[in-house]
């Protein structure tokens, strides 16, 4: 089982960030080990002074499936759900500046986030028209519309299959919205997938 992530997927948080819109999509992992369930706390780790929220639609994959063609990609997934990739904000910053990967940044233990999962037969709409949100308390910190992704969930299928072999439970995180920001100790995150809760974290 593996986390497949995809960066700078919506043009206004590349814009937020100051990172060019993408011609691709920019993919990294993030392994098993960072799986937060959402029953549990996110302890900011000692080595970071800059976490920051990034919510996410989450697909679940459920076949086994090589060079798969974007008109096929829904028939690898049926279920979605919504998590958070916590990033290291000021360790990705050093990392890019110098040219490296973003592993320490990304892919700590804890550093994603997954809720629930449900049906898109049991939300009645297709995935590219789907609505999320992020809050702190009463505070809206991030919208995202599935509609406004750069590059859509069954392309991002179609091309991650190209390179990579997709099986059964891998986790795709499709890209975050605009409004990152950093977490604080004591911050109550609760994640909504078209008016439903998918989750609550709770900072450390």
């Amino acid at each position: 089982m593996k986390i497949i992530c995809i960066g700078r997927n919506y043009a206004m948080h590349a814009a937020e960030l100051g990172n060019a819109v993408p011609q691709e999509p920019v993919v990294f992992l993030k392994p098993q080990s960072a799986i937060l369930s959402h029953r549990h706390p996110f302890y900011i780790p000692p080595w970071t002074q800059d976490v920051h929220y990034e919510v996410e639609l989450v697909v679940k994959i459920n076949r086994l499936g090589k060079a798969i063609s974007e008109q096929h990609a829904s028939r690898y997934y049926e279920e979605v759900g919504l998590g958070i990739d916590f990033t290291a904000r000021d360790v990705q910053a050093t990392l890019k500046k110098q040219g490296h990967p973003w592993e320490r940044a990304k892919a700590f233990d804890g550093s994603a986030v997954v809720g629930h999962f449900v049906s898109l037969d049991s939300l009645g709409k297709p995935v590219d028209d789907l609505r999320f949100d992020l809050r702190r308390g009463e505070e809206i910190l991030q919208e995202g519309h599935t509609a406004d992704m750069l590059f859509h969930v069954n392309r991002l299928i179609s091309e991650v299959s190209q390179f990579m072999t997709l099986q059964v439970g891998d986790l795709l995180f499709t890209g975050t919205p605009s409004g990152v920001g950093p977490v604080h100790s004591g911050d109550r995150l609760v994640g909504s997938l078209e008016g439903i809760h998918m989750f609550n974290v709770n900072i450390k």
